[in-house]
């Protein structure tokens, strides 16, 4: 284990070689600001979460933390889940911004910077929100698609849209629209999937004229519009034998025009086997389809939500990354945006997707459990209760007498004698992390480990209070309060968030700008 200054650190982020530099903060502490090459991965979640973003356990590694020393618990964990190059960044956040480097605010920062790129590189066409409620009053023909994750749309979205993630809009379209006049217009939340998605259909050369929504369901809302909820997700329609065959011609157009790499599934079982280099295998179809049969060893990864969130899905940099779809169209289009916000992408060509095995995510162990009717009995018997919830989870309701603990800030002097203790949550990964650390520096377990919800403890006869200042916002390190509400009605987050966003590419250094490319054809 090897301490490096931010200076020493800043150059190898963009040295060619792998590296993974993981923010092992909390969530809130996170998305407050953190360097925008840095991944999260949160110390609570750190044993499962880690083979997911890191899967060659020989990747160089840098751990940050608050200057609290929290990473050289996180390096001891990981060195023991076999990862061989663990370094850490001397006092942490504090260490970064002292050198006169940002820290970025928010989440998925890189997709979001890309994003506004894409729009100032290629002048993306928009509408207002004023000007589609007119076209709608009016009765103009038009289709409105939400670029978003279907659960996202569910939530809220915009009058007469329709859902069609951003990987499925090249993909669906020729069964969506019949004309070639009507204006096509894609909605987000906010901008980034707006644009990528209206850019993403430019990239094929239809006829219909595209349109992103300016600043999406939020500009709606500042304008004075009301959203819909709770909407029933539409199904996606299914492509004809003839659609298929045209979009596979499309995307060989595409990867020819943009120079794309392609790759034959025997070489990517191989590097997927190799010890000392990354390889991230991706199906960029929808969940459903990866589930009815996918190539061997892939991952699920829709290709809208990895463009808009890739360090959700990958920590290391300068890895191999390899996309799969069905004819190769969902693919190319997802591999130009990540090429273009420097990453090594491959398309996999003509392959095997019958394996219907998913790759479950490693657990270290699996926690011991109480059953829910003995609860109640050890608690009048007076055992105590730790509650290992989310920070505003704990807020809205949990046992009395519960003591609330997040993992990195566990006290284990205070809490004394385990087996005095019952260990409560609804999350597996919060609790598993929080076991294993009692475990690893008492000897001893818990009494007992019971997972739950607040309706499972109810019905079992104990007493649930709500506390909603408690944790306080200071100590809800797991939650990121900065413009939490922009979706739920507060119109000042809502133009704060929308600041945030646009003013993403002037924060930028000169090696962090370096690495964000939009790919332009190399053949027309």
């Amino acid at each position: 284990m090897k301490e490096l200054t931010a200076q020493q650190l800043k150059p190898l982020l963009t040295d060619g070689d792998e590296i993974a530099f993981l923010d092992i903060r909390e969530h809130g502490q996170y998305g407050e600001g953190h360097p925008f090459f840095s991944v999260h991965l949160p110390f609570s979640k750190i044993e499962t979460l880690a083979p997911r973003l890191m899967p060659c356990r020989s990747v160089r590694c840098v751990l940050m933390d608050n200057g609290d020393d929290v990473s050289i618990r996180a390096a001891g964990i990981l060195e023991s889940l076999g990862y061989s190059n663990v370094n850490i960044l001397k006092d942490g956040s504090f260490a970064w911004t002292e050198a006169g480097y940002t820290l970025f605010k928010g989440v998925n920062v890189p997709s979001k910077t890309f994003g506004e790129l894409v729009e100032h590189e290629f002048d993306t066409k928009s509408v207002s929100a004023e000007k589609l409620h007119s076209m709608l009053a009016e009765g103009e023909e038009l289709l409105l698609l939400d670029g978003r994750s279907g659960a996202e749309f569910h939530k809220m979205s915009l009058p007469q849209a329709k859902s069609c993630p951003n990987a499925e809009l090249g993909y669906r379209l020729p069964m969506l629209v019949s004309k070639p006049n009507i204006p096509v217009i894609i909605n987000c939340a906010g901008r980034t999937r707006s644009i990528i998605g209206a850019q993403s259909l430019s990239l094929l050369n239809i006829s219909n004229p595209v349109y992103a929504l300016k600043n999406g369901t939020q500009g709606w809302r500042l304008a004075g519009f009301d959203l819909a909820n709770n909407i029933a997700i539409n199904n996606l329609p299914t492509p004809t034998k003839e659609a298929l065959e045209h979009g596979r011609e499309k995307a060989e157009e595409l990867i020819t025009r943009y120079n794309l790499n392609t790759v034959t599934e025997d070489i990517v079982q191989n590097w997927l086997k190799d010890k000392n280099q990354t390889s991230y295998l991706f199906d960029v179809r929808t969940e459903e389809e990866f589930s009815q049969g996918h190539v061997k060893n892939s991952i699920s990864a829709p290709g809208g939500q990895l463009v808009q969130a890739t360090d959700e899905k990958l920590a290391v940099r300068n890895a191999r990354i390899i996309l799969s779809c069905d004819n190769g169209l969902r693919s190319a289009i997802t591999a130009i945006w990540l090429a273009g916000m420097g990453h090594k992408v491959w398309i996999l060509q003509d392959s095997d997707m019958s394996d219907t095995a998913d790759i479950t995510p490693e657990n270290v162990r699996v926690i011991q459990t109480m059953a829910l009717p003995e609860l109640k009995m050890h608690i009048d018997n007076g055992l105590k209760i730790l509650d290992a919830s989310t920070g505003l989870n704990y807020r809205k309701g949990h046992i009395k007498g519960a003591k609330w603990v997040t993992r990195a800030r566990i006290n284990y002097e205070e809490l004394g004698n385990p087996e005095d203790w019952v260990l409560t949550g609804s999350c597996r990964m919060l609790m598993g992390g929080i076991a294993r650390d009692i475990e690893a520096t008492t000897g001893k377990k818990f009494k007992g480990i019971v997972k739950g919800s607040i309706e499972e403890w109810r019905a079992q006869g104990l007493e649930i209070i709500a506390t909603p200042d408690q944790p306080t916002e200071r100590e809800c390190i797991d939650y990121l309060f900065f413009v939490h509400d922009r979706h739920d009605g507060n119109l000042d987050a809502a133009r704060q968030y929308l600041k945030w966003e646009i003013g993403l590419l002037a924060l930028l250094d000169a090696q962090e700008r370096s690495v964000l490319s939009p790919l332009h054809p190399v053949i027309k």
